[in-house]
């Protein structure tokens, strides 16, 4: 098969038929193998009828429908168990994504060689305040933090090798953060190619500004697992042992001051440097087993499946 496509979606009950056609039409026309994946994430409205529909009279669309709304990075680690093609594009279902776009997205994966390519939506038909600022200063500080040079990171519409979807771990709100964890992963040849962007024609968008605050936690959260994310102790052992030397050297002042330079003056436990030693001693200490935890959960085999399925469609 030449092409996977994954649709995450909640509640885009009047575009789905639209873009399903859009797809066919660019596979039909390119003669790609394809299959389509729509992944229902908890829709409260009529999106999983529709897309049952369609599977009954297309065999080549396949759907995953959640018990509830359990976020995009679930979705499309979803998406990503069940892909089979050599190709697996990714793309919103709201008809802001242009399938149009499938067969050069196709080609630098198939034939140029690159590992994963994402989308750059230089222009936007967003919002100015609540889309396209933030988005600028949230790209700025992912390619500084990450080192991955990509102007649009949240861009939905990406394209992989299949290799690469099997070997990541998307979780979390880890979605936006995708060439980072592929690139931590080995996936090192990644590039990205300007698309069009459309308008939403239909209903509201699903994201608030909420979204921006998770991502720069988000972005926190992969620096440093990509930092000692192999080896927490390297971090939590070092600040643990400037703490406690720190701790240390204030002991042995007060300790040495009291027996030989000014027995007679106040106790120990009235001078703010003992409370300052005891207190760095402990953070130290508790940064120390900090270090330990993190080592000991690594070590520790974690189930990535994170979602509850309520029907499938199609699949195997």
């Amino acid at each position: 098969m030449n092409i996977s496509v994954v649709i995450p979606l909640l509640n885009e009950q009047e575009s789905i038929n639209e873009l399903h056609d859009w797809i066919v039409n660019v596979m039909q026309t390119n003669r790609f193998s394809y299959e389509i994946l729509f992944i229902d994430d908890g829709s409260t409205d009529d999106s999983w009828n529709v897309i049952s529909k369609i599977s009954s009279i297309n065999p080549n669309v396949k759907g995953i429908r959640f018990l509830k709304n359990f976020g995009k990075s679930q979705a499309l680690h979803a998406g990503f168990e069940k892909a089979s093609g050599d190709v697996v594009i990714t793309m919103d279902a709201d008809l802001q994504d242009n399938p149009d776009e499938i067969p050069e997205l196709y080609k630098l994966i198939a034939t140029d060689g690159y590992d994963l390519v994402s989308g750059w939506k230089k222009k936007r038909y967003d919002s100015v305040l609540s889309k396209n600022l933030p988005s600028k200063l949230f790209n700025w500080a992912a390619r500084k933090t990450s080192g991955v040079k990509l102007n649009d990171f949240n861009c939905g519409l990406k394209a992989y090798k299949l290799d690469l979807v099997k070997n990541i771990d998307v979780n979390g709100e880890m979605h936006r953060y995708i060439p980072v964890l592929a690139k931590n992963a080995g996936f090192i040849k990644i590039t990205e190619k300007i698309v069009l962007h459309q308008a939403r024609k239909y209903g509201e968008t699903k994201f608030g500004m909420n979204r921006f605050i998770h991502g720069f936690l988000d972005l926190i959260t992969i620096w440093f697992l990509s930092r000692f994310g192999k080896q927490p102790m390297h971090l939590f052992g070092a600040l643990g042992f400037i703490m406690i030397t720190i701790g240390f050297a204030f002991a042995i002042y007060l300790g040495i001051d009291k027996l030989f330079l000014n027995p007679t003056g106040r106790l120990i436990t009235e001078r703010p440097q003992f409370y300052l030693s005891l207190s760095t001693m402990i953070i130290g200490t508790q940064f120390f087993v900090a270090g330990f935890l993190g080592e000991i959960v690594l070590r520790t085999k974690q189930d990535k499946k994170r979602y509850l399925i309520k029907e499938e469609l199609n699949l195997e």
